[in-house]
């Protein structure tokens, strides 16, 4: 049987990790996988969550099942984060998922058995695993256009192909902090999306991986928030990897929103029995500190003040990178990168300049051009610079 197998085909952002793992140069720089480093380089785990865990670890009485909607208490907390205070969460379900990846093809599945053969529009370019889980879960996918020739939200070019979205297409959009580009739409085109949609009928599915690292968790919230009040059905994929600091922990919810509660009747069961198949049920531990923290006062303000200071390191890292670059001679690419926001930036390189500052200054970012810009520790943003500034003096 196993001769019988082809090549498949090699995950490349942690093909790139391995071949940093294997660069014995001192200096060499990894900023290709998405989880948020310190000054250090380090990877901390927030005060806010190591609070939550040694009081679950005092009051902890049993590892039992929590079936397979997981932590009902977190994703009541997830639907009143990502919902607020409006009426949308009434006409929800949510079930807790094997973080936000897990989220994103349950809902895949969901759809698959709803309507077999749906296509599922994502843009262009897009979070890397996006296609996979789409087609993995046998749904046909279709890109639209993101970026200008500037690195600009291109509005207009969304907009016009998305016109082509048929009723009942599923049109996949990143709620902020686009990975990879770290362009998002401005308000108005927000809203001309949400107009779209109800005239023409297509389905929303929002990817929430990144919010409160942009703009601040409310404003980052606000596209998702008035979609759903906009729209009588809509899919969210929720991810705590990035502003819990919850990377291994796998923590994820994936909620539906129907035209009336009578609508969502076989939802809940329909996700339950799709998580069955997949991994039946998720891991406990990051639900429960998640909830732990949502549900305190004071742990919750000790979250959102770190991760204000998180989004505040980003912007810096941001800044400075702009700042170098532009000194080095470079205006037009370091105001493209001053634009963008989020854990991610796409630099203005190609994919062979890409490999050549791999090569030549041991600088790893994906072909396509993206670098964790939350992943550079201060002390390198000069040398980061100098590196991109290199590449593009021997093109020119």
């Amino acid at each position: 049987m196993l001769e019988l197998l082809l090549p498949p085909p090699v995950d490349p952002l942690w093909d790139l990790t391995e071949a940093f793992g294997a660069d014995a140069r001192p200096e060499r720089l990894n900023l290709v996988l998405g989880v948020y480093r310190d000054h250090t380089g380090g990877t901390p785990v927030m005060a806010a969550v190591r609070e939550a865990e040694i009081r679950l670890a005092q009051r902890s009485v049993s590892k039992e099942y929590r079936g397979l909607s997981g932590n009902t208490a977190f994703n009541r907390a997830m639907l009143s984060m990502v919902l607020g205070d409006g009426g949308a969460s009434e006409r929800a379900v949510a079930v807790q998922t094997v973080a936000g990846s897990g989220a994103l093809r349950l809902l895949a599945d969901l759809i698959c058995r709803t309507r077999p053969g749906t296509t599922v529009w994502i843009s262009d370019p897009a979070y890397v695993n996006h296609r996979p889980i789409l087609e993995a879960a046998g749904l046909k996918v279709r890109t639209y256009g993101w970026l200008d020739s500037e690195g600009r939200s291109d509005a207009e070019g969304m907009l016009r192909d998305l016109a082509g979205a048929r009723r009942d297409d599923v049109v996949l959009l990143q709620g902020c902090c686009h990975n990879p580009s770290g362009v998002d739409p401005d308000a108005r085109t927000w809203e001309a999306l949400a107009s779209l949609a109800a005239l023409e009928g297509w389905v929303p599915f929002v990817d929430l991986a990144y919010h409160g690292l942009g703009d601040g968790l409310e404003a980052d919230l606000a596209a998702t928030r008035m979609l759903a009040e906009r729209v009588p059905e809509m899919l969210i994929a929720i991810s705590c990897s990035k502003n819990f600091g919850l990377y291994s922990d796998r923590t994820g919810c994936a909620v539906v929103l129907g035209a009336s509660r009578q609508s969502l009747r076989h939802v809940e069961t329909a996700l339950q029995n799709a998580a069955r198949t997949l991994y039946s049920m998720p891991p406990e531990h990051g639900a429960a500190v998640v909830t732990a923290i949502l549900e305190d006062d004071g742990l919750r303000t000790a979250w959102r003040t770190e991760l204000d200071a998180m989004r505040g390191r980003i912007e810096a890292n941001r800044a400075g990178l702009a700042a170098r670059l532009g000194a080095l001679g470079w205006d037009t690419q370091a105001a493209s990168l001053a634009r963008q926001k989020g854990m991610f930036s796409m630099l203005p390189l190609s994919a062979e300049q890409m490999v050549r500052l791999r090569g030549e200054f041991a600088i790893y970012g994906t072909t396509a051009g993206r670098i964790n810009i939350a992943g550079l520790p201060s002390d390198r943003i000069t040398c980061l610079a100098r590196g991109i500034a290199g590449v593009l003096e021997r093109t020119c």
